[in-house]
């Protein structure tokens, strides 16, 4: 399989961002900026969402917003407009009690992802070393 350019990082950059759509990563993430700042704007969010990663991909702050409304749909998150600060009404997101037990299980879950990842990464060096 050709490796496609991308556009961020170059032809000969082995990053995700061509290996299809990894968004339901941003939700982890979500959770975990949320548990951290106890609440924030979707827009502070946004900007710290590619700190925090689990992939070279650019996080969209589209997929972030709509991860937000999902997650408050099924009672991880919750929302409200924030009018005490100056300017346009702002809207605020912070974390439920049932958003914290989920971000626990994002953790065990990536936690076993990260396990098989690693064993599978040995194998392809133990393969090209038996090549090599």
């Amino acid at each position: 399989m050709r490796r496609r350019k991308c556009r961020r990082h170059g032809r000969d950059y082995p990053c995700t961002c061509a290996m299809g759509n990894l968004s339901r990563f941003v939700e982890p993430v979500a959770l975990l900026l949320l548990k951290k700042k106890g609440e924030s704007y979707g827009y502070d969010l946004c900007a710290a969402m590619q700190d925090h990663a689990l992939t070279d991909a650019e996080i969209e702050g589209a997929a972030l917003y709509r991860t937000l409304r999902q997650l408050e749909r099924n009672g991880n998150v919750k929302s409200g407009w924030d009018v005490k600060h100056g300017g346009p009404a702002r809207h605020v997101y912070r974390l439920t009690g049932e958003g914290e037990r989920h971000l626990q299980e994002w953790a065990t879950v990536l936690d076993h992802v990260s396990k098989s990842m690693v064993r599978f990464v040995r194998e392809v060096k133990k393969l090209q070393n038996e090549k090599g």
